[in-house]
């Protein structure tokens, strides 16, 4: 692809230099004047102008073409993945009707938690591609009500207590970017404190706040904490993008966010959603 990128660019520096060539000749034949000049720079910058175009859509065209495959066939394995999940679903349902016995209703349980959880990652992989086309929609949703569906689900993977203090209130905004961001900050809460030390999250007057007490961060480290790929603590795994993804949604929905930390003493994240909420 290089090679022919610079093939591509070399024929058309060639092109320029002949129709200049010619310019020279036209105006050294004709005489110079303020008619002839405009006249041979006219030509050229049309001569040029066209064969650009020509050599642009060449280029662009197989790429177009091949990202044009790639998202049917996305699409296509996308929707043959919903077929399968709503199959499981459906039994299942049926399976937990006629089910008595504990043990046959504890598996039960656990097979619907993890068709639950591809559920989850089958609509996490339709707004990825959504997104990539900026096809996202902005809906209305209740943050307390997400809030404690998130937490519920860290419950089950036995990760760090949490207490919640949320006043109710209405959001318009894309949902599923604002559950994504939300997983991110407390995961980076759970991830960076001890596994007894509770997460705090509060909002009161449209101000959220997501509250630790783990390993903290210097002036130093926060100064570059959006960075992508930047990681406080490469001693934790990660791929130091979190908050990078947390920092993007943000200024994308017009959230504003400052995160306050002291080394050894835990950090606060402060989510202004004022601009987003319903009145």
């Amino acid at each position: 692809m290089k090679k022919s990128i610079a093939l591509t660019a070399l024929g058309y520096v060639t092109t320029v230099a002949l129709l200049l060539s010619f310019l020279y000749w036209f105006l050294r034949n004709e005489g110079f004047s303020e008619e002839t000049f405009l006249a041979g720079s006219g030509l050229v910058l049309l001569l040029s102008a066209g064969w650009g175009y020509v050599i642009a859509s060449q280029l662009v065209a197989p790429h177009k073409k091949r990202e044009a495959h790639l998202l049917h066939l996305t699409k296509d394995i996308v929707h043959e993945l919903n077929l399968p999940l709503s199959t499981i679903e459906a039994n299942l349902s049926m399976l937990s009707k006629t089910a008595e016995d504990e043990r046959t209703q504890k598996r039960l349980a656990r097979i619907e938690g993890a068709a639950k959880r591809l559920s989850r990652l089958y609509e996490e992989l339709l707004y990825t591609m959504r997104k990539e086309m900026q096809e996202i929609t902005r809906e209305q949703f209740s943050l307390d009500k997400l809030v404690k569906e998130r937490i519920e689900i860290f419950e089950e993977q036995q990760r760090n207590p949490v207490t919640v203090d949320i006043d109710a209130c209405m959001l318009f905004a894309d949902k599923i970017g604002f559950e994504q961001m939300f997983d991110n900050l407390i995961l980076n809460a759970m991830k960076y404190s001890p596994k007894t030390a509770p997460v705090h999250i509060s909002c009161k007057n449209g101000i959220l706040e997501i509250i630790d007490s783990g390993i903290g961060m210097d002036e130093a480290q926060l100064l570059r904490v959006f960075e992508r790929y930047y990681q406080a603590d490469t001693s934790i795994s990660g791929e130091g993008i979190g908050l990078a993804l947390v920092k993007a949604y943000c200024d994308r929905e017009d959230i504003g966010i400052q995160i306050y930390s002291q080394k050894g003493e835990g950090t606060k994240v402060v989510l202004d959603l004022k601009r987003i909420i319903v009145n």
